[in-house]
């Protein structure tokens, strides 16, 4: 954008007045900064914020946000006075559990680029010697952790930029947000009107009520959280450090003790202490009123009454594992205001209901600096250097945005905060938000379900179980180690074989279907993707979204069911967020080339068939042509079977032949009944998603969101399949990508296989080359047909195939091989039905299953 724009940031705290700076740096001028409170101390929960930065996260996004605030807050210094304190950061177990999450802690540190040690009690006892030593198992040492001063860097950010010309307007209220014709333009404040091309909000726990202003539901909830501050400790009575305000008075670690929901710094000769274990307490930021004139430490309006009550738990899991405080009481506390979320991010991105209002909220500290940069390289350049989609206010589906959802989750989240959980570990509550009409018959099957985006989605099917004890040798499951077995089934490996061997059915219905219609659908398309979709009606293009720079958004499957109607399948609610906006931009420009775009998601239900007997399933039950001339590879078209109006897509994600077969919830069941009824002579099975991901990743096909994201170009990434260089239609990020194809990548994506053929990966674990962290596991999955654990991971690209390299996996090393992409049927011939399903060996083989 021009650097013209006249812009308003509602909220001076650590975010806003960070994106200030971030906007100043990078040349832009018209800046105003609205807060409703004084701006010395605007009371929000920047104001408080005990100020403890530890960085590594299981979100290598969440871990470079903070790693490049650490950065900034280094760089901010007046006087001699830093922001930062590089005091290092000491998490500890005290429980074997704990001491477990700390080795895969550590896998995540190194697999995003953080130094970080594992070290034993004794030295946990030199680097902090105030701990029991009786209690500690272990811990993980950051030494560029440390504390900020979030008040003190405000300040300093404030003065800078008004320096820089940007005006800043304290206790000036915000009351509304001006728009005409589906774009912001301008402020209403009870100081007047401020006109604006960006509107970005700030707002911290009030942008709820920010968002309500334009009919966008922010997905926080403010919660309050006690911290509290000792009577002095005898033995840090006088020291040095106590008197240093550069060194925020403290010499020691901050400290984590997660096993009981709690983390400690030093205040000179006192000690404060976070608790994360008492109830939830939810606040509503509009009962709070207008924030006063006059602030101070103790009287703001993120600062509620302490409740002893809740913290008794705290300070008796405290005085046994800092016994030095027994001697102290607790002089200060007070419940202080933070937002939370349904999934623990912060919410970033663009409102999709109103063109150029923005929210950066449910935004900590030690997160500040790396998401206002974040937003301001996408305001700025088109997109940001480090992905942020983890972050997307889009990327929520509309069951979540309900308050009651909104408020049930993040309690939880808050409940949960230091808990250990696993990566699969689904939601206890709330459940059965969304089912699809095959929920009862998967029930009668067995079941077993994990959620995402509100659906219940079968993970492998209890009536399966006596298939293992008949499986092939070389397709019998391999034991796994407790970690890796949660949340898994060797049940798995039956549908797997099944999928490859004969036939199974797997539910679709919760990925993402959009309709594109209109007489500028087809514009709209060849605009947005990598690929030429003006092929005639009945055809699949598998094609990217990616931003102006290259970067991959998402891969989807355009669909042309006629010539001004296209179906979507996606993968994210943003990518309809992005599709519907870029449709509205195109029909307000070009009325006549108007485009809609919706979401069908809720209006459809869908069955994958695949395996060498899916057409003999079908041809039971209809007289429809389905072979490669009838219904070809990557073809679709709308038909019935036994009377079941259905749309056939002749696509597969398991790589095996067969459709997704797609019709309206109303005839979901009766679809079941029918393939279910047809199947059983050719040995169908329900199968779920564990066998679909070991089938997905040996068939090579990658995942959006964790295989790549923005932060990756088609050629590093290896889908360069679903680009076409020579398409006579511009569209974005064609000049970007032409120049990308004429450079070598300097890091890709790579297939590895693990050398011992059963040691399990889950991903996001560090990869070794040459001895020396190189990488990181993208997603992982045992390859049933290949008899191995598969992974994914971005190397350097002179790793190259047949080399070997080491996964970490709770700091034990694995053997593993960079391999050939994909491992199975790489020439497509299952797939395209090439004679698969006549092979006299197969034939032989299926007749045993049957």
């Amino acid at each position: 954008m021009a650097t013209s724009q006249r812009v308003v940031i509602i909220g001076a705290g650590i975010v806003g007045t960070n994106l200030a700076d971030e906007l100043v740096s990078r040349g832009w001028k018209d800046i105003t900064v609205v807060e409703q409170g004084p701006l010395s101390l605007p009371g929000g929960s920047t104001s408080h914020a005990p100020g403890l930065v530890f960085q590594t996260n299981p979100s290598k996004t969440m871990t470079l946000l903070a790693k490049y605030t650490v950065e900034k807050m280094q760089s901010l210094e007046k006087d001699g006075q830093n922001c930062y304190n590089q005091l290092g950061g000491l998490e500890i177990a005290t429980t074997p559990e704990r001491l477990q999450e700390l080795k895969r802690k550590h896998g995540y540190a190194q697999s995003w680029g953080i130094e970080a040690h594992l070290i034993s009690p004794e030295e946990c006892l030199k680097k902090y010697p105030l701990l029991n030593k009786d209690m500690v198992l272990g811990g993980l040492h950051i030494p560029s952790d440390g504390l900020a001063l979030a008040a003190r860097a405000t300040q300093l950010l404030i003065e800078k930029t008004r320096n820089a010309g940007v005006q800043y307007r304290e206790h000036t209220l915000v009351t509304g947000i001006e728009q005409a014709d589906g774009h912001v333009t301008g402020v209403t404040t009870n100081n007047g009107s401020i006109p604006a091309d960006l509107v970005v909000s700030c707002a911290g726990f009030w942008g709820v009520e920010i968002g309500a202003m334009i009919g966008l539901k922010v997905p926080l909830l403010p919660l309050g959280h006690q911290y509290v501050k000792t009577t002095a400790v005898p033995s840090l009575v006088g020291r040095e450090v106590n008197k240093n305000i550069n060194a925020m008075n403290a010499e020691l670690p901050i400290l984590r003790h997660q096993d009981q929901d709690l983390y400690y710094r030093e205040h000179g000769e006192q000690f404060g202490i976070g608790y994360y274990g008492h109830r939830p307490m939810p606040v509503v930021a509009s009962s709070l009123g207008v924030t006063p004139k006059h602030v101070d430490e103790k009287n703001m309006p993120s600062r509620l009454d302490f409740t002893p009550e809740d913290f008794e738990p705290a300070w008796k899991a405290t005085k046994e594992l800092l016994p030095v405080l027994r001697e102290t009481e607790i002089a200060d506390g007070f419940n202080g205001i933070f937002s939370f979320t349904p999934d623990g991010g912060s919410v970033v991105g663009q409102a999709p209901n109103l063109d150029g209002f923005w929210v950066a909220e449910a935004v900590w500290v030690t997160h500040s600096a790396g998401v206002a940069r974040a937003v301001a390289e996408t305001l700025t350049e088109g997109r940001s250097s480090i992905d942020i989609s983890e972050c997307e206010l889009s990327r929520f589906e509309e069951v979540q945005l309900s308050p009651e959802y909104v408020s049930e989750t993040s309690q939880q989240n808050f409940v949960e905060i230091y808990d250990i959980i696993h990566p699969l570990a689904p939601k206890e509550s709330p459940r059965n938000l969304r089912v699809s009409p095959f929920h009862a018959r998967q029930r009668e099957q067995g079941a077993f379900f994990l959620e995402v985006g509100g659906w219940e989605r079968p993970h492998w099917y209890e009536a399966n179980a006596e298939l293992v004890k008949t499986l092939p040798e070389e397709w019998k499951p391999v034991d796994r180690d407790a970690w890796s077995s949660k949340f898994y089934s060797p049940i798995a490996a039956a549908e797997a074989w099944k999928t490859r061997n004969a036939v199974a059915m797997y539910d679709m219905t919760t990925f993402h279907r959009f309709e594109v219609s209109g007489p500028g659908a087809v514009h709209l398309l060849q605009r947005l993707t990598t690929s030429d979709v003006s092929k005639q009606p009945g055809t699949i293009t598998h094609t990217l979204l990616v931003n102006s720079h290259g970067g991959v958004l998402s891969d989807i499957f355009v669909s042309r069911l006629e010539n001004d109607l296209f179906q979507i399948g996606a993968n994210t609610a943003t990518d309809l967020a992005y599709l519907a906006r870029e449709g509205r931009h195109q029909t307000t420009h070009t009325p006549g080339q108007w485009a809609l775009v919706h979401d069908i998601t809720g209006g459809t239900c869908c069955l994958g068939l695949w395996g060498p007997r899916a057409r003999d399933v079908i041809q039971d039950v209809s007289s429809d042509d389905f072979s490669n001339k009838g219904l070809p590879y990557m073809g679709v078209k709308k038909t019935s079977i036994a009377g079941v109006p259905v749309t056939m897509f002749r696509k597969s994600f398991v790589g095996e032949y067969g459709w997704e077969i797609q019709t309206t919830p109303e005839y979901g069941q009766r679809l079941w009944d029918l393939l279910w009824q047809s199947g059983k002579t050719h040995g169908l099975v329900a199968a779920g998603r564990a066998a679909f991901n070991g089938l997905r990743i040996e068939k090579g096909l990658r995942a959006s969101g964790s295989d790549m994201n923005s932060e990756y170009n088609p050629w590093e990434a290896g889908v360069t399949y679903a680009i076409q260089m020579d398409k006579k239609d511009e569209y974005v990020g064609k000049a970007a990508l032409d120049q990308l194809s004429r450079k070598s990548p300097s890091k890709r994506l790579r297939c590895l296989t693990v050398d011992d053929g059963r040691s399990i990966v889950m991903g996001k674990e560090p990869v070794f080359y040459n001895g020396k962290a190189a990488g990181y596991v993208t997603s992982a999955a045992f390859g049933y047909t290949v008899r191995k654990p598969v992974a994914y991971a971005w190397l350097p690209s002179q790793v190259r195939e047949g080399d070997a390299i080491e996964i970490e996996y709770f700091s034990t090393k694995i053997q593993a091989t960079v391999t050939k992409d994909p491992l199975y049927d790489a020439q497509d011939r299952r797939l395209r039905g090439e004679g698969s399903s006549s092979e006299p060996e197969l034939q032989k083989r299926l007749k045993s299953l049957l």
